[in-house]
C-alpha cells in the first residue's frame, strides 16, 4: 500500500527533479497539458530553484519538459481564464506576489549555468523559460514563439526584455507583435540556439554539452555568469573594476591553482569548488 501511494504522489508531481552527480535535471511533468505552467508547477519549481543553487554539490543544471511535444506551451490559459472569471487583478510585468517567486525568469542571481533541453514547442512562458538559461539544444522540430499579443496578453515573464536583447530590435520586434513562430533551425541562424539535434538525437547532444560543463571549474562557471550578467550594460572600463562575487571566490579558491598545476603535471583537474 505504501508503495502505491508513493508511486501515486511521484505522479502527481508538476516537476522532477533528479540529481545525477554534479548535474541537477529539472523536468516540466505535464506531457498532457503540453508541460503548461499552472500555479502549483510555479510552486514546485520555486523549491527546486533554491535547493539547487544551495546544494554545493551541483555545479548545473538542465531543464527541460516530460514527452516529445513540448518542452513547455507556457501559461495553464485554462487555469488563468478560471482565475479570472473568479476576479483574480491581471498581470503584467513579473510574479512577485504570485505563486513560485521569485520565478527563474526572475532569478537574476542565480550564479549556477543552466541548459535548456527544448523538446518540442517552446511557446509564451516555455519560451521565456529557456530564454533565461545559459545554453538552448533544441530538437530539430522544435519550436518557438512569444503569441502573448495574439491572447491580448504580454510576454511578462521577461520575454519582451529578454528577446530584445538577445536578437536584434527589428528582428525581435517582429517575433514579438506578430506571435509567429521561429523552428529550431531558424533560432539556431539567429543566435538564440546554441545547438540543434537530429532526431533521437537530443539526449546525446545534451550530454555532451554537459561533459564540456563538467571538464570547466564550477566556480570558473559560476564567476563568468555573473560577470557576463552584471557586466552587459557597463561602460568597458567600469566592467573592468567592478567588483563581482563569484569571481573574488574563484580568485581565491584552491582550483585557481590546481587547474594551472593539473596541465603541467598532464593529469585531469580535481576541482573542489568551495
Amino acid at each position: 500500500m505504501e508503495h502505491i501511494m508513493n508511486a501515486a504522489i511521484a505522479q502527481a508531481e508538476r516537476v522532477r527533479y533528479d540529481k545525477q552527480g554534479h548535474v541537477a535535471y529539472i523536468t516540466l511533468n505535464r506531457p498532457d497539458a503540453l508541460n503548461a505552467l499552472d500555479l502549483r508547477t510555479h510552486t514546485e519549481l520555486a523549491a527546486i530553484w533554491g535547493d539547487f543553487e544551495q546544494d554545493d554539490n551541483l555545479w548545473l543544471g538542465v531543464l527541460t519538459g516530460a514527452g516529445e511535444r513540448a518542452f513547455s506551451v507556457g501559461q495553464d490559459l485554462k487555469e488563468l481564464a478560471a482565475r479570472n472569471q473568479a476576479g483574480a487583478p491581471p498581470s503584467s510585468f513579473g510574479s512577485q506576489g504570485g505563486a513560485g517567486w521569485p520565478r527563474l525568469t526572475e532569478r537574476f542571481s542565480m550564479s549556477k549555468p543552466l541548459i535548456a533541453r527544448v523538446n518540442g514547442y517552446a511557446l509564451g512562458g516555455g519560451f521565456e523559460l529557456a530564454l533565461a538559461c545559459d545554453i538552448i539544444v533544441a530538437a530539430e522540430h522544435a519550436q518557438f514563439a512569444l503569441p502573448e499579443a495574439r491572447l491580448g496578453l504580454i510576454a511578462g515573464a521577461g520575454g519582451v526584455f529578454r528577446l530584445t536583447r538577445q536578437l536584434a530590435t527589428k528582428t525581435a520586434m517582429g517575433y514579438l507583435l506578430s506571435g509567429r513562430h521561429m523552428s529550431a533551425a531558424r533560432a539556431y541562424e539567429l543566435g538564440l540556439v546554441n545547438e540543434v539535434a537530429p532526431a533521437g538525437g537530443l539526449d546525446d547532444c545534451v550530454a555532451r554539452w554537459v561533459e564540456d560543463l563538467l571538464r570547466s571549474a564550477p566556480l570558473s562557471l559560476r564567476a563568468i555568469k555573473e560577470v557576463a550578467a552584471k557586466s552587459s550594460d557597463l561602460p568597458l572600463e567600469q566592467a573592468f573594476s567592478a567588483r563581482y562575487e563569484w569571481e573574488e571566490k574563484r580568485r581565491h579558491s584552491s582550483d585557481c591553482q590546481e587547474g594551472p598545476r593539473a596541465f603541467v603535471e598532464k593529469r585531469p583537474p580535481r576541482w573542489r569548488a568551495l
